[in-house]
């Protein structure tokens, strides 16, 4: 470690408290954060394998949805069993660059999520309002340029995060009151002037959580436009019902991460253990509820599950029997 100043030092690791005041709890608060987590690999594992293996899914809504579970087991992935580790073995140490990692892998992924979530918001309006022209607008081609631009976009969002921590050679203390390597909870432990990372996350926070969930807001005033013109109260039920999924799962997404954000930077008088199990939930809660959701809400889906369920192992094939048969002389 080298000083600096007299009380500043450059760490080569970190430690992470777990969350700060609620030390005596960790193996009680365990059950629950593991069981969500089991749920979260369990559910988005088996979303991804309904989607691969069931070739009527392979449309535009699933591939979002695929998108999705995939970026949700990262996300969780991505700081679940380091908080697990604390919580069991107390092992509190991250490498200086791991914890860079960490922090990249966790805004750069919520930043995406956020896009899928939007395009996902321009499927179904293009489906409920141009629904002749849903096939010609969203091909496989559109939808993959669709996610390769929600991905070069975290990459340019989020790479200046960490490059304007990286600079900071020198921290107060190597200790970090959080579960996992959040951007503002490193930052404050920074000997320096903070202002332009403070601005910086504040304006990445505002591009990505305002704007996206402003042009959502907007694609469901089209679509309910759109609806409420439909002859039949039946009609009117029926198309909306298809959009109660992608509802739920953007409010499970928006608001803990919302809330979080505001409680940090402005909830100053918020029990320190509060700001920490809000960040942990919006990394756990939306990802162990997608597939839940859609599964339950999405009929497709749900039938498609219930039918691998039902039948035997040697009925594991529909529209691939004759591989099946090959596979068994083989």
């Amino acid at each position: 470690m080298l000083p600096f100043n007299g009380s500043c030092f450059s760490p080569p690791s970190f430690l992470l408290i777990g969350i700060p005041g609620l030390e005596t709890l960790h193996i009680w608060i365990s059950i629950p954060f593991c069981s969500m987590y089991i749920i979260t690999i369990l559910g988005n594992g088996s979303i991804l394998f309904v989607i691969k293996t069931e070739p009527s899914l392979h449309e535009p809504m699933f591939y979002f949805l695929a998108m999705l579970a995939t970026i949700d087991l990262v996300l969780s992935t991505s700081t679940m069993p380091k908080l697990l580790s604390i919580f069991w073995f107390r092992y509190r140490e991250i490498g200086f660059h791991a914890c860079l990692l960490q922090m990249f892998v966790v805004h750069f992924f919520s930043t995406i999520e956020s896009g899928i979530f939007l395009a996902m918001a321009l499927d179904r309006y293009i489906a409920i309002c141009h629904p002749l022209r849903h096939k010609t607008i969203l091909t496989n081609a559109i939808v993959a340029k669709i996610g390769l631009a929600a991905t070069i976009r975290g990459v340019v969002y989020i790479s200046p995060l960490i490059l304007l921590v990286r600079q900071y050679g020198y921290y107060r203390t190597h200790v970090i009151p959080h579960s996992y390597c959040e951007h503002m909870a490193v930052v404050l432990l920074v000997c320096g002037d903070l202002t332009v990372s403070s601005l910086y996350g504040l304006t990445v926070g505002f591009l990505v959580l305002l704007v996206d969930s402003l042009f959502i807001v907007l694609s469901y005033i089209m679509i309910l436009r759109a609806v409420l013109k439909l002859a039949s109260a039946d009609a009117r039920l029926k198309t909306f019902s298809t959009c109660v999924s992608h509802v739920c799962a953007i409010l499970a997404f928006y608001v803990p991460i919302a809330a979080s954000s505001l409680t940090h930077r402005f909830g100053h008088n918020v029990s320190p253990y509060i700001h920490i199990l809000m960040a942990n939930f919006y990394l756990l809660v939306p990802p162990m509820l997608n597939p839940i959701v859609y599964g339950v809400r999405t009929k497709r889906i749900r039938h498609r599950v219930l039918k691998m369920l039902r039948r035997g192992p040697s009925q594991s094939c529909e529209a691939g029997e004759g591989q099946c048969k090959g596979l068994l002389r083989a």
